[in-house]
């Protein structure tokens, strides 16, 4: 009996500032460079999937339609099953239970958090969870193999053969469009998007303290990790959040901020809590969510220099201060 691949894409980053209702939020440039890049992926290692299973929400409609026009897979080859949109793993499961025996690769486009119970379900303690946690971020590609038929998907039937992030996929394949930045807003910002928080990155080394900064998103310039307060985190875990996906890096951050500082954006003024991090780990490059970014580890004048905000220089040398008691 010939195998089956099964495979499993989620959407990729969406757009939250919209104010559309979930079903009908789109993705940011960024989530649409991610799906193309995962179209790409496939095609380069010759996957292309007989039939697909889409969520018809918008970002995942998006994501679908971007993914297969990269490939070069046509739309009708795609069926909109709205059993998928937030589903658990048991709806995805009669989804796929509805392909054909003839049909042997598959690709499920849909959302967390049913995707990655369904890898985890059918792989059934076959595979390692990446140190992050995230067995699926947006974007994503879980590779699965398996000899059952679509209608005999049981706990362990399959193998992961691999987990592919878009910032994995090298340059040379990936397909590339100029975008605007996604960090403007399409549409009313948020009034929670004026309230935002960062982390100044740092460690010793023989006694001297290094800051990392990291490029911004269009490289143009130094920051630090920052990014608008989600809702359900309070300002410290956010910080942290972003100290991982835009740096790459763990570590402890202090209890309570060491300062603020504001920067007009969007027509108005946001406000940043600046937490310092004892950096205790970087994480690799292919599991670094923004690895498309630079980052640099310098000294504190040096960070003083290159970071554009007076009042975020002031920070750093209120931390030099502190750590070295100068």
């Amino acid at each position: 009996m010939k195998g089956k691949t099964l495979l499993v894409l989620r959407h990729g980053k969406s757009d939250w500032t919209t104010g559309h209702e979930d079903f009908h939020r789109p993705l940011v440039s960024r989530g649409e460079v991610g799906s193309r890049k995962m179209g790409a992926w496939i095609k380069h290692q010759k996957l292309l999937p007989d039939a697909v299973l889409s969520s018809p929400a918008e970002r995942a409609r998006a994501t679908t339609v971007a993914a297969c026009k990269t490939m070069g897979l046509p739309l009708n080859k795609v069926r909109w099953d709205e059993r998928l949109y937030a589903a658990p793993v048991e709806d995805l499961l009669a989804a796929l239970a509805e392909c054909p025996k003839s049909v042997h690769r598959v690709m499920l486009v849909g959302h967390n958090p049913g995707l990655e119970e369904l890898v985890e379900y059918l792989a059934a303690g076959g595979f390692t969870v990446p140190d992050d946690g995230k067995v699926l971020p947006t974007s994503a590609l879980a590779q699965l193999e398996m000899v059952e038929d679509w209608q005999n998907l049981g706990r362990g039937c399959a193998s992961l053969i691999s987990l592919t992030r878009p910032g994995q996929v090298p340059d040379d394949i990936a397909v590339r469009e100029p975008k605007a930045d996604d960090d403007e807003p399409r549409g009313p910002v948020p009034d929670y998007f004026f309230t935002q928080s960062a982390v100044l990155p740092y460690r010793l080394v023989d006694g001297k303290l290094e800051i990392m900064v990291i490029a911004s998103r269009k490289a143009t310039r130094w920051v630090i990790p920052k990014g608008v307060k989600e809702p359900e985190l309070s300002l410290r875990d956010s910080a942290s959040k972003e100290a991982l996906e835009e740096a790459g890096v763990r570590g402890e951050l202090d209890a309570e901020p060491i300062g603020h500082y504001d920067y007009a954006k969007w027509g108005g003024v946001c406000k940043v809590a600046v937490f310092p991090m004892a950096v205790s780990e970087s994480v690799p490059e292919d599991e670094w969510e923004e690895s498309h970014r630079e980052r640099r580890w310098v000294g504190p004048k040096e960070a003083k220099r290159l970071l554009d905000e007076p009042a975020l220089r002031k920070l750093v040398g209120k931390l030099a201060k502190r750590l070295l008691d100068t």
